[in-house]
């Protein structure tokens, strides 16, 4: 059974939180691979993540969230009722 396509606005939520986490890491100064290894995921997932290709799970981004530092709401910063900012 093919699995439903997911609805645009949690495609969005998913490429504002990747965009978030990608933002976070180039701040820090680290590389895909140095957030991978602190996560324990290969870098080509971290790439994933990142641009919204895989859904990030609570517990990944709590994960991610102590690696880079950051508080959870900090990747859902800039989403209103209306979506991702544009």
């Amino acid at each position: 059974m093919a699995k439903p396509k997911r609805g645009r606005s949690t495609a969005a939520i998913d490429d504002h939180v990747g965009s978030r986490i990608r933002e976070r890491r180039i701040m820090l100064g680290l590389t895909q691979q140095q957030l991978a290894e602190m996560i324990g995921v290969t870098y080509q997932q971290a790439h994933k993540y990142e641009r919204g290709i895989n859904r990030v799970s609570a517990g990944r981004l709590f994960e991610i969230a102590r690696a880079l530092s950051a508080p959870i709401t900090y990747f859902y910063e800039g989403l209103g009722e209306e979506g991702p900012r544009q």
